[in-house]
């Protein structure tokens, strides 16, 4: 062919006018075989990477349809900026860029902060996208979502919104990820009334409608804070506009809430409910029975709950899963102690899993199957499925790896414990504070006091920064051991390094010097709580005075 390949966005009617002329070969060969080629891929994995490309595009690009209808074309707008039409509004807000806009210039300064999230290096990213805001050279506010995004994954969250408050100011118009982004650090900083006037902001005031997304985040943040009644209301709010179709999600998040609150007759009016509204056929993708089946079991109807099971997941398969659906559903079979079920669903993923194709294993599997060994003290086997995971092209994270050192540390097998800490190292994988901590509390578990200190400087060494929970740990672990002075040291030291003691902080300290009767070391301690504006409970009270009356101090 001497021209350039034709589009695979072009519709097909318009082949027969190029055949003459793009078409024609010149061994022979039928022009409509060459015609359907060009609609064609060579191999499955080819076409799977071209459904990730467009899914990646209409990530950063939204669909036409997601704009409100009451906004003029993007061609009326821009036609005649010097005279707009009468009656606009100049204070409206404007519509986001497309993905169009990154080229040249504006694609290269893409690449170069998304290289500097791929190395870590946000601070570097997020003060390269504020100085080339007012540069000739501006960032497209796709380059602006990848660095919160980062941000939001790091749990920066007040660098976030720092960044989000300036680009916002700098007139960056947002897409809709944009503010899904800025909701899901208002449910996860606990602020979901602000979340909530933000989502109304966004319906009321965007030039684009909410996205599915969207309501699942709100929803699991309302779950999550136990605003199930508020969560509910948002569901039907989200029907009642018609914004988006019912979400099989949204529903599976409310029933999970329900079931967690002892409530599963609620679960199972969603569960009829959604069924209703999708027709009364199976559910597409399965991923609500397994909160479905939790429900059954939590309401005794165990053959009910096996019931969908073998409908869904029986030899005739009714819905073609995914990971998180299997691993609901693994979750409710190892719950209800079902576990040569669990154990054979997971064995069955295990086959099916063919990536990209299909992908039916992830690492929340490995950790629902980790969690399941452990609740019946099958401890090597948690370990030997957990090494699995690279057989998978599943890499673990530290999130896994503290999963199973947690588990392992409360039974006393430290020894493994530690061994998972040194794999990480090996692997490359950074521990964060918890996992310092969790070691800290499995060697206070066996009286290893010496290596929880040694886990807790190595914490420090590694530029991470103990918050008042990691130091209470320490001080916890060395007044149940009876080394008091020590313990009054890591106090003094949190103090020394500029973080706040709490309360929990305070009061085991002043349990440890009444034990002990160091009654002046306690009413000492117990002034400074004061003067750092703590308000002491009953408990802090009387443990004082009755170590005042048992000394024969009545009168203070």
């Amino acid at each position: 062919l001497s021209s350039p390949p034709m589009a695979l966005s072009r519709p097909v009617f318009q082949l027969g006018s190029l055949k003459p002329y793009h078409l024609r070969s010149p061994y022979g060969r039928p022009s409509s075989l060459l015609a359907l080629r060009l609609l064609s891929f060579a191999t499955p994995e080819e076409a799977a990477a071209e459904r990730r490309r467009r899914k990646r595009r209409l990530r950063i690009e939204p669909p036409l349809s997601s704009v409100r209808h009451s906004q003029p074309p993007p061609q009326q707008q821009q036609r005649n900026p010097r005279n707009p039409a009468p009656g606009a509004n100049p204070n409206a807000p404007k519509l986001p860029e497309t993905a169009a806009a990154l080229t040249g210039k504006r694609l290269e300064l893409h690449n170069n902060i998304l290289a500097l999230i791929r190395k870590n290096d946000l601070e570097e990213a997020s003060l390269l996208v504020r100085h080339s805001i007012y540069s000739n050279c501006r960032p497209a506010v796709f380059t602006c979502n990848a660095v919160l995004s980062a941000l939001i994954r790091q749990c920066r969250y007040a660098d976030m919104l720092s960044l989000h408050r300036f680009i916002t100011q700098a007139g960056v118009a947002p897409t809709v990820i944009t503010h899904n982004l800025l909701l899901q650090v208002y449910c996860d900083c606990r602020k979901t009334d602000t979340a909530l006037e933000h989502y109304r902001l966004l319906v009321n005031d965007a030039p684009f409608d909410p996205s599915p997304t969207t309501y699942r985040i709100l929803v699991k943040g309302l779950v999550d804070n136990s605003k199930i009644d508020s969560a509910v209301e948002l569901k039907d709010d989200m029907l009642a506009h018609g914004v988006c179709p019912p979400d099989p999600l949204v529903y599976d998040l409310l029933m999970s809430g329900f079931v967690k609150n002892e409530d599963p007759d609620k679960a199972l009016e969603l569960y009829a409910e959604l069924k209703e509204k999708l027709g009364g056929g199976a559910i597409c993708g399965g991923v609500v029975y397994g909160s479905l089946m939790k429900g059954y079991f939590n309401k005794g109807m165990e053959k009910e709950a096996m019931g969908i099971y073998d409908e869904v997941l029986g030899s005739e398969l009714k819905v073609r899963f995914g990971a998180v659906s299997y691993n609901s559903v693994i979750d409710a079979l190892s719950k209800n102690r079902k576990y040569d079920e669990a154990m054979g669903l997971f064995n069955r993923m295990m086959e099916e899993h063919n990536p990209p194709i299909r992908i039916t294993v992830n690492i929340g599997t490995f950790n629902v199957m980790v969690d399941g060994f452990c609740a019946q003290g099958r401890f090597d086997d948690a370990i030997e499925v957990f090494g699995r995971m690279g057989e998978k092209r599943c890499a673990p994270d530290t999130l896994s790896y503290n999963n199973l050192i947690e588990q392992l540390g409360r039974n006393g097998k430290v020894v493994e414990a530690e061994a998972l800490y040194r794999e990480m190292g090996e692997k490359g994988i950074t521990p964060d504070e918890y996992t310092y901590v969790l070691l800290v509390e499995a060697c206070f578990l066996v009286d290893r006091v010496d290596d929880a200190v040694g886990y807790f400087e190595k914490m420090i060494e590694a530029g991470l920064r103990p918050n008042a929970a990691a130091y209470n740990k320490v001080i916890e672990g060395m007044v149940s051991k009876g080394r008091v002075d020590e313990a009054k040291g890591f106090f003094d030291n949190m103090v020394e390094k500029e973080v706040k003691p709490n309360i929990t902080s305070y009061e085991t300290l002043l349990r440890a010097f009444c034990e002990v009767a160091r009654l002046d070391d306690a009413v000492g301690y117990f002034e400074k709580m004061i003067e750092a504006g703590l308000r002491p409970n009953a408990a802090a009270y009387n443990k004082v005075i009755e170590g005042m009356v048992s000394k024969g101090r009545v009168d203070e």
